[in-house]
């Protein structure tokens, strides 16, 4: 199996999805015009790595927004990892968010309530010089 690279756009996040060390990332923004379209590669990835996967994996999430769309294919893609960590693997979620972003807190912590897999919120420092 490959890793998963993506360099991000101005409308879809950066994806590094390293089967290798069961390091997976997703940084940027999340507004692309199909998030279906553009999610599925992703969610097919997961459930080949869920095959064989690594016995821990982080998925690090450092979204600056995303839209209710791709919210959707978020929630998809931590359901595929709850069957990664259902076989008795490890699976961490770092939900990146910078100090004043309250939105995207608790976006991390309405996640953390519906899925079953640790979440860790991480306070950042503002990027970009914002």
């Amino acid at each position: 199996m490959a890793s998963y690279i993506l360099e991000g756009t101005p409308k879809t996040p950066s994806v590094l999805f390293d089967d290798s060390t069961g390091r997976l990332e997703l940084k940027g923004r999340s507004i692309p015009e199909n998030s279906i379209e553009f999610y599925k590669p992703l969610i097919d990835w997961i459930d080949r790595y869920a095959r064989d996967p690594r016995p821990s994996s982080i998925l690090h999430v450092q979204l600056e927004y995303f839209n209710t769309s791709s919210s959707k294919c978020i929630l998809d893609l931590f359901k595929k990892l709850e069957l990664v960590r259902g076989t008795g693997n490890e699976v961490t979620v770092l939900w990146h968010y910078e100090a004043d972003d309250e939105d995207m807190l608790e976006a991390g912590e309405d996640y953390q309530a519906i899925i079953n897999i640790p979440f860790k919120m991480i306070q950042i420092e503002e990027v970009d010089g914002k």
